[in-house]
């Protein structure tokens, strides 16, 4: 018997080439999309779980209270030594301390230089972490010991063993590489591939080596450990808080030292995880939607065809065929289709795999020895079976013999369960295309809005000292031609970066409940940015701190006036003070995610760390070469690296620009499995109705009078589904857009478009069909075989 339904589904398959392909073509999307987003989900998963006792370890993190709370991915530089040495519930405690420094070594009389991303560690670094050592030794508990990846040991060295070679950090300490890891897996968040011995750290700041450095918080360092078996995290936080009251007593800003479990660093918004496990939710569910959605054409494909294969149920059940017997042949022919879409999708989603990763910046392959892929490969396998079959191979093996042997057709039941289809088909697809629409809206605007100073033709060069070459290489640039400005500042108004901290003001006892963003430019600044002063003067020249200028969100935080606030003092850090000179228009100093923080602007050539370089972009690449020779030219030991501005704030919006091209793949794979679908339904009418339409054409009906009988109806399921597509979409839409402060308005043009598309797609995807049908011969039409 199941030889006879294989032979039977081959024959079938033979004669319906056409219908084949369309299925097997649909179900491929639905299939390829949910391998694919499988990969994804349990790639994310799998981040930094590979590591012994992954269960026990955790990040100690920050709460910061002030007027508000902030969540710091980091504590004080001083607290991995403290904790390590006050407490016993740990089994090992690392701190890491990241840079991106300058690296050289000689090699045969010639130095190379790399800007690489480094790594200050202690050595329990790699033995609380599973990064096995390829060879060598872990000896960075020992000043000037180096341990590095195998990856890198090739780029710096080639087939030479990098161990016993000397690597020199900032031109000023060398290094000794004891030790060389395996190249680190494409599935952790800890990408630290140079380990220098933390015992150095002080050589990169003294600030983040001192015992007392209990005062603020950078991101650069990061403090773990793998607790005793046990231990519960909650009691540790308790302890953790003596620590405020002995190293934080009276600061403004309360510090909440908290344990972040492992398995929640990739994951976590509030603490910059690099992905949220609600993204996988959404993403899993528009695959569920997606293979969802394959069915559904398959179904409306199958029972199109309900009337073709009609009198072949009638024969075989006048033969004493039994309705199992055709409902089982009928779902091993679907069966043997979702294979060959299954074998298809496999090769397709092999082939799609590096343009994902290059997208998402992933490192998802697909392992055919993984046992894992397989089960859910086969379980999908045969959920779309009978999603896909279960359906039609009812309608069909229920046909009534004398009626199948007539050829009369699928009853208007059938039909009606076809519009439902069709209705939920386009209800997911108009959902999509209404996200893609708003996300599509919501990056344009992230991209082109006014930040409130100038981003575009500035140019941003690290300073290479700071000292007096700093200031003669500014004004060797300005003399370049087409400079048009330059300024030394710590960073750009909006920066990857930035520096908040507590203050007083006005010479009050106590620090202001909130605090402010430091940023550091010489006079020059405002002119660079093009940034407004709405109130008093601009900054004297000085390389040390003397004067501020404060943004007007400051003011209002104060509660004071533009006017009122000139001349009042500002101190922060015990040691710095000056009298507020001028009040600046507000610019959005962070990416438009936020909203504008109050700043604080001073002079500082200590704290400057770029060149900002505003260019005339006619002339860009010979300007771009000569900032190049000049800069060389003052620093020879050093590399060169500029970056534009723009580039740098559109790298603030990747996470909606990925998102972006992620809704754009998946909402026009749903538009196309959709008119798939609607092609279905277009078939199954045209055929249901062909006397209807010879009778009506002989009665003298016109060719438009019945485009207008299809139209009429895939214009109401269109409609219908757009009616239960838009409330949810919009309210899930609305949702999305409450996370951001700058954001667009919903407006009903976002529905609209939505709507003029899908009717567009609808009508070029229906209209061959319906004209077809349409000009036939009536004689042919009414003709009784």
């Amino acid at each position: 018997m199941i030889t006879n339904y294989f032979t039977l589904a081959a024959r079938t398959i033979r004669r319906s080439t056409s219908y084949t392909l369309v299925n097997v073509l649909g179900l491929t999307f639905g299939i390829t999309c949910a391998i694919i987003i499988f990969s994804l989900v349990r790639y994310h998963l799998s981040f930094d779980t590979f590591h012994n006792d992954s269960d026990r370890i955790y990040r100690f993190v920050t709460e910061e209270h002030r007027d508000d709370v902030e969540y710091e991915s980091s504590v004080p530089p001083a607290f991995g030594k403290a904790f390590r040495e006050d407490y016993t519930y740990a089994e090992k405690v690392a701190r890491i301390c990241v840079a991106n420094s300058l690296l050289s070594f000689e090699d045969k009389g010639a130095t190379h230089k790399f800007q690489e991303d480094i790594a200050f560690a202690d050595a329990s670094y790699l033995e609380l972490f599973n990064f096995p050592l390829a060879s060598g030794v872990n000896e960075l508990d020992q000043p000037g010991t180096a341990v590095i990846t195998e990856r890198v040991a090739r780029k710096f060295f080639g087939d030479e063993s990098a161990l016993g070679k000397v690597i020199r950090f900032e031109n000023k300490s060398d290094f000794r590489i004891l030790g060389t890891m395996a190249d680190l897996p494409g599935n952790t968040d800890l990408r630290s591939e140079i380990l220098l011995s933390y015992s150095n750290v002080n050589e990169h700041s003294k600030w983040y080596a001192a015992d007392d450095a209990w005062g603020g918080i950078t991101s650069s360092i990061k403090t773990y450990a793998r607790m005793r078996p046990g231990v519960d995290p909650g009691e540790v936080e308790k302890h953790l808080a003596d620590y405020v009251k002995k190293y934080r007593a009276g600061a403004s800003n309360v510090h909440h030292y908290k344990l972040q479990p492992l398995a929640d660093v990739h994951f976590s918004p509030l603490y910059n995880g690099a992905i949220s496990k609600t993204i996988l939710w959404v993403l899993s569910i528009i695959g569920f939607f997606l293979v969802l959605t394959a069915c559904l054409n398959f179904v409306n494909l199958a029972t199109a065809q309900s009337v073709s294969r009609s009198r072949e149920v009638g024969v075989r059940k006048a033969l004493g065929g039994l309705r199992t017997q055709l409902f089982w042949q009928f779902t091993l022919e679907t069966g043997v289709i979702v294979f060959l879409a299954f074998f298809v999708s496999l090769a397709l989603a092999t082939a799609l795999i590096p343009m994902v990763n290059e997208l998402l910046e992933t490192k998802i392959n697909i392992n055919l020895a993984d046992g894992t892929l397989w089960i859910f490969m086969a379980l999908l396998i045969v959920a779309v079976t009978f999603m896909a079959g279960a359906y039609p191979g009812m309608v069909l093996s229920g046909f009534r013999p004398v009626q199948a042997l007539k050829g009369i057709q699928a009853g208007a039941e059938t039909l009606n369960i076809r519009r439902v289809l069709i209705t939920t088909q386009f209800s997911i697809t108009h959902m999509l295309l209404i996200g893609l629409i708003v996300v599509l809206s919501q990056v344009s605007y992230f991209h082109n809005t006014e930040l409130g100073y100038e981003r575009k033709a500035v140019v941003m060069i690290p300073m290479g000292s700071h000292d007096e070459k700093s200031k003669t290489l500014k004004e060797q640039f300005l003399r370049l031609p087409n400079v048009e400005h330059v300024t030394l500042c710590y960073s750009a108004p909006a920066a990857p970066y930035s520096w908040e901290t507590s203050f007083g003001y006005d010479h009050r006892q106590e620090d202001e409940p909130f605090g402010s963003r430091f940023q550091a430019g010489d006079e020059d600044y405002l002119n660079t940015f093009k940034i407004d002063l709405v109130a008093g003067r601009n900054l004297l020249p000085s390389d040390t701190i003397k004067e501020f200028l404060v943004n007007e969100t400051f003011v209002a935080k104060l509660g004071e006036t533009n006017e009122s606030v000139l001349g009042k003092n500002i101190a922060f850090n015990d040691r710095y003070n000056g009298n507020i000179v001028g009040v600046l228009a507000d610019y959005h100093d962070e990416s438009l995610h936020t909203t504008i923080n109050p700043v604080m602007m001073t002079t500082s050539l200590h704290y400057s760390s770029v060149y900002a370089v505003k260019i005339n972009m006619s002339e860009a690449g010979s300007t771009l070469e000569a900032l190049d020779k000049t800069w060389s030219a003052m620093y020879p030991e050093q590399l060169y690296a500029y970056d534009f501005l723009d580039d740098q704030t559109a790298k603030f919006y990747k996470t909606e620009d990925t998102m972006l091209g992620v809704i754009e793949v998946f909402a026009f794979i749903a538009l196309i499995v959709g008119c798939i679908g609607l092609y279905g339904l277009a078939s199954f009418m045209a055929s249901r109705k062909t006397k209807e339409i010879g009778i009506r054409k002989v009665l003298g009906g016109s060719i438009q009078h019945i485009l207008w009988l299809f139209g009429r109806e895939f214009g109401l399921l269109v409609l219908l589904a757009f009616l239960v597509a838009a409330p949810v979409s919009g309210m899930l839409m609305t949702s999305w857009l409450s996370n951001y402060p700058n954001r667009i308005d919903m407006g009903a043009w976002i529905f609209a478009a939505d709507l003029l598309i899908v009717v567009v797609v609808v009508l070029i995807t229906v209209g061959f069909r319906t004209l077809k049908a349409a000009t036939m011969n009536p004689a042919g039409a009414l003709r009784t075989e």
